[in-house]
């Protein structure tokens, strides 16, 4: 028997007119019950702020909204921008969110967006700081959730306290996991053991960051239990879009990813400081060319087809976007109808 795989939905909702932000956000609602109805295991949550590229932009506020509507689907961050949070009070924060939710949170970490600097400028910070504070927010904030009569004596943050209420409701903490899309970072989170967060890439490429990966993990000492510990809870990212033919499907797929990326690029040339106003996703990559990287497509034989690939390829959590921001709610729900229906079980 093939190994099995698990499902997430990744929600990042883009709104292109602020007078719409609060009907996507209604909608992102409704996509979340449909995920847990159709079978999902986790759903995850996206930070963007100040341009529409995720419409609820605060994960964590969303998150208690999710938590309160649903009662087994997962709830994980892809990812939290560390950047732009005290780790103390993230620590409290996700620490209630994981009551909320009796235990049901992931909390991906990353230093935060490559690309839009507007968002850090917004906070008072710079993609530079993000970089070097990563490691001590991530540090501060298991201490803070596991901790009492905390002393911490950083290079960044000093903190005095008792100990973070409410504590979490998973013990010792939530499972945390940090994005990565350079092979030094995933190298650097497989030498401490963790699991990683990636995606963005094509098939091959996904393989061979896995295989790394494990490789890292075997020269760094741990056995093939740790290993397969860490890889089962490592999650690859990629867009779905299930049809009645594959043209149909790409079709569909394309003209909102491709609009919805239309606002991502605009936002980057016109808030992004002079000096910062590169908005393309790579140097000499056009998001048309980055198109077939990023999606799965087609009917759900297709699909089924395109995932067995990944599977063969070290794939054990497969992160699925299904909505775009100008794509019709009718079709998102068609596509996680016939996903959870028709292909979900074929891995099962």
């Amino acid at each position: 028997k093939e190994s099995t795989l698990r499902f997430g939905s990744r929600m990042s909702p883009v709104s292109h007119n602020p007078g719409d932000d609060g009907e996507v956000i209604d909608r992102a609602l409704r996509e979340a019950e449909l995920a847990e109805a159709v079978g999902m295991d986790t759903l995850w949550l996206t930070e963007h702020y100040f341009s529409g590229e995720c419409a609820y932009a605060d994960p964590l506020v969303f998150a208690a909204a999710v938590a309160a509507r649903t009662s087994t689907i997962r709830i994980g961050f892809a990812v939290i921008q560390m950047a732009l949070h005290n780790p103390v009070r993230l620590a409290t924060q996700t620490a209630l969110i994981d009551n909320l939710s009796r235990g049901r949170l992931i909390v991906g970490t990353g230093r935060g967006t490559a690309f839009n600097h507007y968002e850090y400028a917004g906070f008072g910070t710079t993609m530079e700081e993000g970089v070097n504070r990563l490691a001590e927010a991530e540090e501060l904030l298991i201490k803070a959730w596991t901790g009492r009569d905390l002393r911490f004596e950083g290079r960044y943050w000093q903190v005095s306290l008792p100990m973070v209420r409410p504590r979490p409701y998973q013990k010792p903490h939530p499972p945390i996991a940090r994005a990565c899309l350079s092979e030094s970072s995933i190298a650097e989170m497989a030498r401490a053991g963790r699991p990683i967060l990636t995606g963005g890439v094509d098939d091959d490429v996904v393989g061979q960051r896995l295989r790394g990966y494990r490789d890292a993990m075997a020269d760094a000492g741990f056995d093939e239990a740790a290993i397969d510990r860490a890889c089962d809870q490592s999650w690859v990212s990629k867009n779905l879009c299930v049809a009645d033919s594959y043209e149909e499907a790409r079709e569909t797929a394309r003209d909102a990813y491709l609009r919805d990326m239309d606002l991502v690029r605009n936002a980057r040339r016109l808030y992004n400081p002079p000096e910062n106003g590169g908005h393309a996703p790579a140097a000499g990559e056009s998001y048309e060319e980055r198109f077939d990287s990023q999606f799965i497509l087609g009917t759900p034989s297709q699909v089924a087809d395109q995932i067995a690939a990944l599977r063969d390829a070290g794939v054990r959590n497969l992160m699925l976007e299904n909505s775009f921001g100008s794509m019709p709610f009718d079709q998102v729900r068609r596509t996680l109808t016939r996903f959870g229906e028709e292909v979900a079980p074929l891995f099962a």
